[in-house]
């Protein structure tokens, strides 16, 4: 079980899984390889001085600076396996997760009602090798911002706007309403034909809050039929259940 798997809530199910394109693991182990590269002209330069005198101390100073490299080269190869091998992003039927880090792990999620939109990113090797950058556009300032050099980017960013159709879905037929869209802050221009009062206070122009609704027994019966059936599912926690519930007894 991976440690993304630890991290899944009550109902919570996987969608998919999606790593970062072995091309990473090849950019990281770039000083490996110039290391090792190094590490091999030291040993030829070494072999080439004699064995006394100061060659032969300069030849043994070479012999050591090249096994140092060679090592420490191989060393950062395998930190960075590591770190390619337990990196991965986890889609869900509730959100996107980012899980990285080798000895100290690090987790970032968001919601799939926060998500906006991925813009994807493909250079022409990145369209050869698929592989790219998604960028995932949420309603909030933290969670996971950038996927870089994801696998099968256009697959994975498919698979997470189905999964928040789905979400979102499940929610309406359950009652709930969409999250309102995001506002830039900005006041919408007055109409040109209305007329103002100088008189007029804030509380006074307020609209009046509109008046409980009362459902019909019939009409909650049925909803909470259909949230019984997404929290059997998985698509909502037994909490959100409970208050759902709680909720639409209020009204009779």
């Amino acid at each position: 079980m991976s440690y993304a798997d630890g991290l899944l809530s009550t109902g919570e199910r996987i969608l998919y899984r999606n790593k970062q394109h072995p091309f990473v693991f090849i950019w990281g182990a770039r000083y490996t390889i110039l290391a090792v590269v190094i590490a091999f002209l030291l040993v030829s330069i070494g072999s080439g001085m004699g064995s006394d005198g100061t060659s032969g101390t300069l030849a043994t100073v070479l012999g050591w600076g090249a096994a140092i490299l060679f090592f420490g080269g191989l060393a950062v190869a395998g930190w960075t396996a590591l770190r390619y091998f337990n990196q991965e992003y986890v889609l869900t039927n509730r959100r996107v997760i980012q899980v990285e880090g080798v000895l100290n792990r690090h987790a970032t999620d968001s919601s799939l009602e926060k998500i906006n939109d991925a813009v994807l990113s493909q250079s022409i090797f990145g369209r050869m090798f698929d592989f790219g950058d998604l960028t995932v556009l949420t309603a909030s300032e933290s969670g996971i911002e950038k996927m870089k050099m994801i696998r099968r980017p256009i697959e994975y960013k498919k698979h997470m706007l189905d999964a928040k159709h789905d979400y979102e879905v499940d929610m309406e037929r359950a009652g709930w309403a969409p999250a309102p869209p995001i506002r830039d802050g900005t006041t919408a221009p007055a109409d040109p034909g209305a007329t103002t009062s100088s008189t007029a206070t804030p509380v006074a122009a307020a609209a009046a809050p509109p008046p409980a609704r009362t459902s019909d027994p019939d009409e909650v019966t049925r909803t909470l039929a259909n949230l019984a059936d997404l929290r059997d599912r998985g698509a909502i926690s037994p909490e959100e259940y409970e208050h759902k519930k709680a909720d639409l007894l209020a009204r009779l």
